[in-house]
């Protein structure tokens, strides 16, 4: 039997339920390749018996493929706007209780992001957002909270003041930020989605995907606003069919939902 690629993502799918087809295959299987390469393992199939008899590097790998780069208030300009005109909308339009997800979250930037920048305009105990990831490595570094000064050079100085606590080289983000987030374990291509949502935030994630994985989430994303609801996107994304989803576009990289 051949051990190819084909036979790698279906092996893959069985033991972590990701599904490799929905990414950009020349992508990913270079980066899957350098990390075989990396632990001189040879071939597929000796990669996936590694897999499946070493914790470490089963937990290496998730981490690994599903790509986690975040910095908070990521395309300030972006936030600006969020602050300025998407928050106060929302609040006219549904309340102080906004509910608000932030998927595929990483390691907290981003939800942490969120609480800060809407604690301008709501008391923190009014403030909840759901953060989602797929990988449960993520979610523990984002749950403790430390960060180095690269990724919280765009916070504004003054919730880096009132928020952030130096411990040695890293910032240690305060426990009443943390306590506004719940962190979740979440596949965007597999799992049920929360419903009803305000404010959906999911950025620089979905270029990994292909075309058709993308249009499935963002229809899902659709279905899962609430109406007058924003989805809020990345700077290297756009939804080239918005209009046949049923989105208005706002700006660049803001889309609603007529009410």
């Amino acid at each position: 039997m051949a051990f190819d690629y084909e036979y790698f993502k279906k092996e893959i799918f069985a033991l972590t339920t990701i599904d490799l087809n929905s990414y950009k295959e020349k992508q990913m299987k270079r980066r899957i390749d350098t990390l075989i390469a990396k632990h001189k393992i040879e071939g597929y199939d000796k990669y996936i018996h590694a897999l499946k008899t070493d914790k470490d590097l089963f937990e290496e790998f998730v981490g690994y493929i599903t790509i986690n780069v975040s910095e908070f208030y990521r395309n300030p300009e972006q936030w600006k706007l969020l602050d300025e005109i998407v928050f106060p909308e929302l609040i006219s339009k549904f309340g102080k209780n906004l509910k608000i997800w932030s998927a595929a979250c990483s390691t907290g930037d981003e939800p942490y992001s969120l609480v800060m920048a809407l604690s301008k305009h709501l008391p923190l105990n009014q403030i909840k957002i759901i953060a989602t990831d797929l990988d449960k490595q993520v979610i523990a570094k984002a749950k403790v909270g430390l960060y180095n000064d690269k990724s919280i050079a765009a916070v504004p100085d003054e919730f880096k003041k009132k928020y952030f606590t130096q411990v040695g080289p890293s910032f240690k983000i305060s426990d009443e930020i943390k306590a506004r987030v719940e962190f979740k374990e979440h596949n965007l291509l597999k799992d049920a989605y929360p419903t009803d949502c305000h404010l959906i935030v999911c950025r620089n994630v979905l270029i990994y995907f292909t075309e058709e994985a993308k249009d499935e989430v963002f229809e899902k994303f659709f279905k899962t606003l609430a109406k007058g609801g924003t989805l809020f996107i990345g700077s290297t994304e756009q939804i080239m069919n918005y209009r046949e989803i049923g989105y208005e576009r706002k700006s660049s990289f803001f889309y609603g939902k007529p009410m």
